[in-house]
C-alpha cells in the first residue's frame, strides 16, 4: 500500500505515469508496505500465465527474495526507477523515504533492489555513472544502500507513520526497535533472489 499523500500523475512522454507526493513526506516516513491485498505469484504460477499477463507482471511487479512476483494492488506499481531514488526498500517488507519528499515530487525506487530478471537500461540522469540496472545489483550495492538505511532508520520513530496500521504488528515493532538502537538492522541484501 502506498502512502496516502500520493497520487498517480503523468510525468512525461518518455516515462509515462509515476507516483507523486501530494503533501510533504518527511525523511524516515514509510512510503509503501506489503499488504494482504497485494498479489503474490510463484514462478510456477507465472509460467502458466499467457503472454499478455506475463507482460503485465514483467512491467508492474517486482520479485521478492523467494523469486515470487509481487503485483501491488494500488498505485505502488507506478513507482518509477531512479539511480538517485528518494525511497529505499528494507528487509521488513516496507519502503522508507531516505530524504524529504516535497509536494509535487515523484517518489522513486532504484530498480536494482527489485530482483529484475533481465538488465534494464534506465533513462539517463545527470551526475550518475550507472546507466543499466542489472539483476545482481543487490550484491554490488547493498553496502551503500544499507548505509543509507542505517542513517535514516532512527527517524522512523520520530515521524508520523500513516501506514503503520497496515503493517504486521510484529514487523512494525521490530522496525521501531531498530530505529531506537535496540536491535541491529537486517541488511537489504536479505531481499536478494538467486537466479
Amino acid at each position: 500500500m502506498m502512502h496516502p499523500h500520493t497520487e498517480v500523475r503523468f510525468i512525461n512522454e518518455m516515462i509515462g505515469f509515476g507516483v507523486v507526493a501530494t503533501q510533504f513526506i518527511p525523511r524516515g516516513t514509510i512510503t509503501w508496505v506489503l499488504d494482504p491485498l497485494d498479489q503474490v505469484f510463484t514462478p510456477q504460477q507465472v509460467q502458466r500465465l499467457t503472454g499478455p499477463f506475463q507482460e503485465v507482471l514483467d512491467k508492474y511487479s517486482f520479485r521478492d527474495h523467494k523469486g515470487r512476483h509481487v503485483l501491488c494492488w494500488d498505485h505502488g506499481r507506478f513507482v518509477n526507477h531512479s539511480f538517485k531514488s528518494n525511497c529505499l526498500t528494507t528487509a521488513y517488507n516496507f519502503e522508507i523515504a531516505i530524504r524529504d519528499i516535497h509536494p509535487g515530487e515523484e517518489l522513486t525506487d532504484d530498480y536494482g533492489y527489485l530482483n529484475l530478471t533481465t538488465p534494464f537500461e534506465a533513462y539517463p540522469e545527470p551526475g550518475v555513472d550507472r546507466r543499466v540496472v542489472y539483476p545482481d545489483d543487490l550484491l554490488r550495492f547493498h553496502d551503500q544502500w544499507d548505509a543509507q538505511l542505517r542513517d535514516v532508520f532512527p527517524q522512523l520513530s520520530e515521524v508520523e507513520q500513516p501506514l503503520s496500521p497496515y503493517m504486521m504488528e510484529r514487523t512494525f515493532k521490530e522496525a521501531l526497535y531498530v530505529s531506537m538502537g535496540k536491535r541491529p538492522m537486517r541488511s537489504i541484501l536479505s531481499c536478494y533472489c538467486e537466479g
